[in-house]
């Protein structure tokens, strides 16, 4: 019979590089936690809850991700469940406690020197001023996004015209004016607009 630790290797090892397996592993043997990997979400990559009542807190990561992406989106989510065992809910989500946390994590798989360059790079520049979430350091996002397999040849909203129509889960859009790090679109059916991440994978509608 497999231990603990051996079902988790067993099982991470289709989604981490292997060189990141036993940090990991580490994590889930020393933080009691349910660690569900997820049918892919447009709107996240991963997310922590803290559970109810007596229920164990939930980390969920998406079975989409490429290795680089699901490794650093699970020290993400590991930095939330950490901050909220020692503050609880006094802090924000993404305050100065979490991102101190999140360094700390970052910094092994750093110094372990097995990442490609450009993420090393990437998260090195990062690290003195940690974003929310690599959805939100753009350099980040962009660098992982390389890394990705696209079997439906989406490509990033940023990278289609203003005012190209596209869809997204299942919804025809019509792309507008760049609000920060989101467009603004116009869901075509509806009327309704949408802040849509710069980021995200969509189906250009070429004309014809």
């Amino acid at each position: 019979m497999k231990t603990e630790k051996q079902e988790y290797e067993s099982l991470l090892k289709y989604y981490l590089p292997i060189e990141y397996i036993d940090i990991v592993v580490s994590l889930l043997l020393k933080h009691s936690v349910k660690f569900k990997i997820v049918k892919a979400r447009k709107t996240k990559l991963g997310d922590f809850r803290t559970g109810m009542k007596n229920d164990l807190p939930i980390i969920t990561i998406n079975e989409n991700l490429n290795k680089y992406s699901f490794l650093i989106t699970t020290l993400h989510e590991f930095a939330h469940l950490i901050n909220w065992r020692i503050n609880g809910n006094s802090v924000l989500p993404h305050g100065k406690e979490w991102k101190k946390i999140y360094s700390k994590l970052l910094i092994p798989i750093i110094k372990l020197k097995k990442l490609p360059l450009d993420i090393e790079h990437a998260l090195e520049k990062g690290l003195n001023n940690i974003k929310a979430s690599s959805c939100t350091d753009i350099h980040l996002s962009r660098v992982l996004m390389k890394y990705d397999e696209n079997p439906n040849n989406e490509i990033p909203l940023e990278k289609i015209n203003k005012n190209s129509t596209f869809v997204l889960n299942g919804k025809t859009f019509l792309k507008g004016e760049l609000r920060r790090t989101r467009y603004l679109c116009l869901e075509k059916k509806s009327n309704k607009k949408y802040l849509i991440n710069r980021l995200i994978r969509v189906n250009e509608i070429k004309d014809e």
